[in-house]
């Protein structure tokens, strides 16, 4: 019995509780299949599924996609914006960008339960070395950076916008994933799905990894 009891307070030592991210960082693969191209296309589809869930909810009419001649991937989309409140607390964009579940937002942001992982924007988050967030909203642009997932500094209240929509670009971390090389065919098969299968969507496509190119417009 005494072994026994020996052997179970052992096992419990070797035990480590992941809180939040870092679950997330530690185990890619349960959140985005595994730490290479797929896992790759799971993050932008992430968020192009966020944006394609506003335009389905009939607040989003446009999305750009940009591969930026540094690794990045930007996704901009003219929808009603994530959400930025409370005045008081932690901002529900953050609390999107940082937290595996959010039940405090609105439901009528359907970004909160993402759209493969079921937890979107915050694996994003965590899985990217830096990801920017430009919300614009209330008639301000809202701004805030993240690197591994932790926020460089509060949501910041920026110059006044008549536009609604939100912007997120994200580089993926070259600590997890190998290669950090976006699939450019791959992602164009996808917009063209996407728009094809929502009606009034415009999906853009632009990669400027090789040389500045026209963009790729597909109109559902």
């Amino acid at each position: 019995m005494t072994d026994g009891a020996e052997a179970s307070t052992d096992d419990t030592d070797e035990i480590v509780v992941l809180d939040g991210l870092e679950a997330v960082r530690r185990r890619p693969w349960m959140y985005v299949g595994a730490a290479d191209e797929r896992g790759l296309r799971c993050l932008v589809d992430e968020v192009v599924d966020s944006s394609v869930q506003d335009a389905r909810a009939g607040c989003a009419r446009s999305i750009h996609v940009t591969l930026l001649a540094d690794g990045g991937a930007r996704v901009a989309d003219d929808g009603c914006g994530l959400p930025v409140g409370p005045d008081a607390g932690t901002p529900a964009v953050e609390e999107l960008m940082t937290q595996l579940s959010c039940g405090t937002v609105p439901t009528r942001h359907p970004q909160v339960s993402g759209a493969r992982s079921g937890v979107g924007l915050a694996v994003v988050n965590a899985l990217s070395a830096r990801l920017e967030v430009e919300v614009r909203r209330h008639g301000h642009v809202w701004r805030q950076s993240y690197r591994h997932g932790v926020p460089d500094a509060p949501l910041a209240q920026g110059e006044p916008t008549t536009t609604t929509g939100t912007t997120t670009t994200f580089w993926a971390d070259p600590e997890i994933f190998c290669p950090t090389d976006h699939d450019g065919d791959a992602l164009r098969s996808r917009l063209r799905q996407l728009a094809d299968l929502t009606e009034g969507l415009r999906t853009t496509l632009t990669d400027e990894r090789d040389r500045p190119t026209d963009p790729e417009v597909t109109r559902g």
